[in-house]
């Protein structure tokens, strides 16, 4: 019986059996593809997030520990009463509104505009802030005024954001999100620090509100947090909690991976899971109770004005998908927040113009080039920011109607002629 086995690079003899070079290295290969699946099961293992079981009447009674006031359900009917009102008592004769969508690296438009605009020098003080993904990066900066602008700047033009997109390999496929969220979280972190804090609570005591919206995946409601109320509270945990809740509401499903926020009900502790505001509501102009509810929000005799800035295009956007599973989800998430964003706006729209609101729009133009890649490419944002802030310095910005809700009328089928 002859046997041969490979050695070195030569062919060895062992009796009748000969195991060829081809051979091996079909059996290393198999050994390299065991190794890199039981890598990915210890990966998968290590990635798994305990989580801490609590029920729906528990997340119904449940307060972040030390901050009560911190957040508030975009669907609670006491949103409606003086106890959990959205709107500062503070009297003001013109409330003024702003809304910032989300939008991703689109929302180089929106920090473009706000800049713009105070370059123009007609950028009014606004009474209450919201933002949702993109948006809610922007919104404090938005918050405190022109001062910010600079920080927009350099958030959003600079390639500040250009590495956001950190892979996590193998453990992003078996976890909670494909890419890292510490850059993220850094990004926020250098921008958002105790003296940003301390200005946002001088505003809030004065009567004006900032707020920010998730998405609670565990409840599936939308939560609209009181960064003022954060800011303000004096907790030890304030800070990191209002860079949490940044980074939630910026954080896409399975991009990056979910927040967990730890709160409290009836004296037991758990976390919940939010993730980007803008998967239930991308802008938040009037939480979805007070529009079901139909009660007055300001008093009678203020005519407050609304500024809504849509960080992307109205109208749909035609693109021929890419057959990869990264496009498609993105594609997938894009639509259905659009169509989503489309509701709320034509909503809220009703809303305000029913009640003689000021209502005005901006937003991208839908013949804007769009960008090639997938991610924060710094020329394409710059770009952005360059058209954007033209725009706020032109004036050329706001539209009192959504006009582009308006579909065209399918074209009648052109026959042939016989």
């Amino acid at each position: 019986m002859l046997l041969a086995i490979w050695i070195g690079g030569h062919e060895l003899d062992l009796g009748q059996m000969i195991i060829r070079p081809n051979l091996l290295e079909l059996t290393r290969r198999a050994a390299r593809s065991f190794n890199v699946a039981a890598c990915a099961l210890a990966l998968a293992s290590c990635a798994t997030v305990t989580r801490i079981p609590y029920t729906q009447q528990e997340q119904t009674a449940a307060v972040i520990p030390g901050i009560p006031g911190a957040r508030i359900w975009a669907d609670d009917p006491a949103i409606a009463t003086v106890r959990r009102s959205v709107v500062s008592r503070v009297p003001a004769k013109q409330p003024v509104v702003l809304a910032l969508s989300g939008g991703g690296a689109d929302g180089a438009f929106g920090a473009g505009l706000l800049a713009g605009w105070s370059a123009r020098g007609t950028r009014p003080q606004f009474t209450l802030v919201t933002g949702a993904s993109a948006g809610a990066l922007i919104a404090p900066f938005a918050f405190l005024g022109p001062a910010y602008d600079e920080t927009l700047r350099s958030v959003f033009a600079t390639g500040e954001m250009a590495n956001l997109l950190q892979s996590e390999g193998l453990a992003g496929l078996f976890g909670t999100g494909l890419f890292k969220t510490e850059p993220l979280r850094d990004l926020i972190a250098r921008h958002v620090d105790a003296p940003m804090l301390a200005a946002i609570a001088r505003e809030h005591r004065a009567g004006r509100r900032l707020y920010v919206v998730t998405t609670n995946l565990d409840a599936q409601r939308t939560a609209i947090w009181d960064m003022g109320e954060i800011a303000s509270s004096g907790d030890p945990g304030a800070l990191d909690l209002f860079r949490n809740v940044l980074t939630a509401s910026a954080s896409i499903p399975g991009v990056f991976s979910p927040m967990l926020i730890e709160v409290e009900a009836d004296g037991r502790r758990s976390a919940e899971m939010h993730v980007d505001g803008g998967v239930t509501t991308n802008v938040l102009i009037l939480p979805e109770a007070l529009l079901v509810s139909g009660t007055p929000v300001f008093p009678p005799d203020a005519r407050p004005k609304v500024y809504v800035v849509m960080n992307s295009k109205l109208a749909p956007d035609f693109e021929v998908v890419k057959a990869s599973t990264l496009q498609i989800v993105r594609r997938s998430f894009e639509t259905s927040v659009r169509a989503n964003t489309r509701n709320t706006l034509l909503a809220s729209y009703q809303f305000a113009k029913s009640r003689n609101w000021d209502f005005n729009l901006a937003s991208i133009d839908s013949d804007y080039p769009k960008s090639d890649t997938i991610g924060f490419d710094l020329a394409y944002m710059q770009q952005l920011f360059d058209y954007g802030y033209q725009r706020g310095r032109a004036g050329i910005l706001w539209r009192s109607t959504p006009a582009e809700f308006k579909f065209p009328l399918p074209s009648r089928p052109r026959v042939a002629l016989q």
